[in-house]
């Protein structure tokens, strides 16, 4: 099992969904993509996650989302990409 981390900065998070999605090609396994440093995600950056889920769904690699705070989680909730990952604090 290949297992990929990525640290998630709220400045640039949907550039590194984006390098996430494209670390992707060829893996499987699973993906940690460690939120604990954004406060809140703004339209790109649902976007991007979006397209994450897409590819990861296609590649069959489990997209988890480390220490996602409760704004983001409700904001995830909100547009229904909360089904589409799992969480761990």
């Amino acid at each position: 099992m290949v297992k990929t981390a990525v640290n998630i900065e709220e400045a640039r998070a949907a550039l590194a969904l984006e390098e996430a999605g494209e670390s992707l090609d060829g893996a499987e396994g699973e993906a940690v993509l460690d939120f604990s440093a954004v406060l809140r995600v703004d339209a790109s950056t649902l976007r991007a996650l979006e397209e994450l889920a897409r590819i990861a769904e296609k590649k069959a690699v489990k997209v988890i989302l480390r220490g996602v705070n409760v704004d983001v989680y409700k904001v995830l909730k909100l547009v229904k990409l909360t089904r589409r990952f799992s969480f761990v604090s």
